[in-house]
């Protein structure tokens, strides 16, 4: 597959998200530069951070729907994986394979944070025009007031005016769908009273350094509960307006509701960071919680006896719901320890327990994880029972070699496969 038919997928893939200002030849163009640069990152030949420049790419040009980051997101891993390796029996489709989701987690991370940047600054700019138009109102009251309201009324993002008693002196419509309380009903009461016990935290804290005059501004995302329950994330700035004497007169704030970015950020981090199939903690998650783990530690890997007959016995797809049910087991087991289950690859499976005792209760752990797999797994309506070599390592301290942590565990866990001889090929006990 060449680079203009992974432009022109691309393209198809994204027709409908947006109504873009460029035509679909213009189209077709951006993604090819900067599929191109994206097909690099995937063979290995340009640094991932090239994924945070294409994503940029497509938020300039009006791409800013979340559909957008999870159409793209397939581009990488299907179009451009087949691009750079079309022979899935290749040895190195794999890496390829692995490597195109690493490209994929750094382009929703740029998109992330390229509509962050969009949206601070339309905030930014909306910010300036407000305090433009307040202070012009001293000089020339009537123009200006009739400017400021019409920027007030209309404004997508929320605007308020507050003296300098902490009370609301207006407030516009965008605002108070925010907060979830009527305009109308704000003017006159004061912010404490409006945002209640469960909302006064950090942000109110700041703007009481402002009302005392310790700050002249502040800008800051924070959390709100509405008050029918839901939770609204708010990205927040306040300044203060002087007169010429340098005292406040009032002070105005501007707000974006960011709760979309929020969840989409969210859900980006969570697809990045856990296995699509069982839902488990992933090997990327996996090793940062082993980087920052609490010591002492104790690491059981796990590779399954007799996975491989089931997948050529019933096929994948009943192999899949195998590693589903292994992986709920394997979840449920470690759960009351405070450990970590996640999936590495494959069949393999990795255990990590912080603050553990000894070596005699990993050991115990590992037993635990033996008798959760015993039972017999239900596969088309027969018992099956697909066992479990583990391999255990116990440290102390935080190792600082995790290469060799992990080399150590491995070769523990291939001396317990069944015949001590590599992966076992025997077929899972089941009754038919």
């Amino acid at each position: 597959m060449g680079l203009n038919e992974v432009a022109i997928r691309w393209a198809d893939a994204l027709d409908g998200v947006v109504a873009p200002t460029l035509t679909r030849t213009q189209i077709e163009d951006l993604l090819a530069e900067q599929g191109e640069a994206l097909i690099s990152a995937v063979r290995g030949t340009a640094d991932l951070r090239v994924a945070h420049s294409a994503a940029s790419a497509l938020v300039a040009a009006n791409y800013r729907d979340p559909i957008a980051v999870g159409r793209s997101v397939l581009v990488i891993c299907r179009d451009m994986v087949d691009a750079v390796c079309p022979d899935r029996s290749d040895p190195g489709y794999p890496t390829v394979r692995n490597r195109s989701v690493l490209v994929a987690a750094e382009f929703a991370t740029g998109f992330t944070g390229a509509l962050r940047s969009a949206a601070l600054g339309e905030q930014e700019r909306t910010l300036s025009a407000v305090l433009a138009a307040a202070q012009e109102a001293e000089a020339r009251r009537q123009l200006s007031e009739a400017r400021f309201q019409a920027v007030f009324a209309g404004a997508s993002v929320g605007i308020g005016i507050l003296n300098i008693r902490g009370e609301v002196l207006d407030v516009n419509a965008a605002f108070g769908e925010m907060l979830g309380i009527p305009a109308e009903v704000m003017p006159g009461r004061s912010v404490a009273e409006l945002l209640g016990p469960a909302n006064i935290g950090h942000a109110f804290a700041q703007l009481q350094r402002m009302l005392a005059g310790e700050t002249e501004r502040f800008r800051m995302e924070t959390e709100h509960r509405r008050p029918d329950g839901a939770l609204a994330y708010i990205d927040l700035s306040m300044s203060a307006v002087r007169d010429r004497t340098g005292d406040i007169q009032f002070l105005t704030g501007v707000a974006v509701d960011v709760t979309e970015r929020k969840q989409l950020a969210d859900r980006l981090w969570h697809d990045a960071n856990h296995d699509s199939l069982t839902g488990l903690p992933n090997r990327v998650q996996f090793f940062d919680r082993l980087a920052g783990a609490t010591p002492p530690l104790g690491v059981c890997y796990l590779d399954l006896d007799g996975f491989k007959a089931v997948n050529d016995e019933w096929g994948h797809t009943v192999g899949d719901r195998v590693l589903r049910d292994v992986a709920q087991r394997l979840r449920a087991a470690v759960e009351s320890m405070g450990g970590l289950a996640a999936r590495v690859g494959g069949d393999e499976f990795i255990v990590l327990v912080e603050n553990c005792d000894s070596e005699e209760y990993l050991s115990s752990v590992a037993a635990r994880l033996h008798r959760t797999l015993a039972a017999p797994l239900d596969v088309a309506g027969y018992p099956v029972v697909v066992g479990a070599s583990i391999g255990t390592v116990f440290v102390e301290d935080r190792p600082t070699a995790v290469d060799a942590l992990m080399h150590a565990v491995d070769t523990a866990m291939y001396r317990n496969k069944p015949g001590a001889a590599g992966r076992s090929s025997r077929r899972p006990r089941h009754a038919l």
